[in-house]
């Protein structure tokens, strides 16, 4: 199955199992590319957010207009601030973003629950490294990238290059069939 890509100077459309690093500034403004990337040619999505809460993610879904009847929500960050959490069919929890097996384990059941276009968007690997390490981090994303390839589903990693060195991020690009690197202007290279 193929899907459709809305972000600029990427192939039309790209295979089931695809994996795309989405390299941006610390600063970069990711929401338009995630968005674009969530809302094209899908029935349902599964927004990974070790950066942000589950009520930042729907604020961001509302504001550029995703369809969130088709959104899943995996917060990995309200527990461990203390924040007030109600799990609910389209809000999900792990204890924190270095539960890597938590996170993993909540995308298995998001792709064996649902059918049809998936897209999973994880924002970020880098917060994933922070809280663990780039090898923990490494492990997780190799495990949800297995998952897309047996489920036929397509996912946009964030990866922010100011924070990694040079073989951090070679070594993280390296894993993916495609990469987005957005620069500071908002211009956007590609590489597939």
């Amino acid at each position: 199955m193929d899907y459709e890509l809305a972000i600029e100077n990427t192939p039309d459309t790209v295979p089931g199992g695809t994996g795309i690093l989405l390299l941006h500034p610390s600063t970069g403004e990711t929401d338009r590319i995630d968005t674009e990337f969530l809302s094209t040619d899908t029935d349902e999505m599964l927004v990974i957010s070790t950066r942000t809460t589950a009520r930042e993610v729907r604020q961001k879904l509302e504001h550029y207009e995703v369809d969130e009847e088709r959104a899943t929500i995996l917060d990995a960050l309200s527990v461990e601030r203390g924040y007030t959490r109600r799990q609910s069919e389209n809000v999900k929890y792990v204890s924190s973003p270095d539960d890597l097996d938590g996170i993993v384990e909540e995308t298995r059941v998001f792709l064996d629950s649902t059918e049809g276009k998936r897209r999973v968007s994880l924002d970020s690997v880098t917060e994933m490294v922070y809280y663990s390490d780039a090898e923990r981090a490494a492990e997780a994303v190799d495990a949800i990238l297995d998952l897309l390839e047996e489920h036929d589903a397509v996912g946009l990693f964030h990866l922010a290059k100011g924070v990694h060195d040079d073989d951090e991020l070679a070594d993280f690009r390296a894993r993916f069939d495609g990469v987005v690197d957005l620069s500071e202007d908002g211009s956007v290279d590609t590489d597939f």
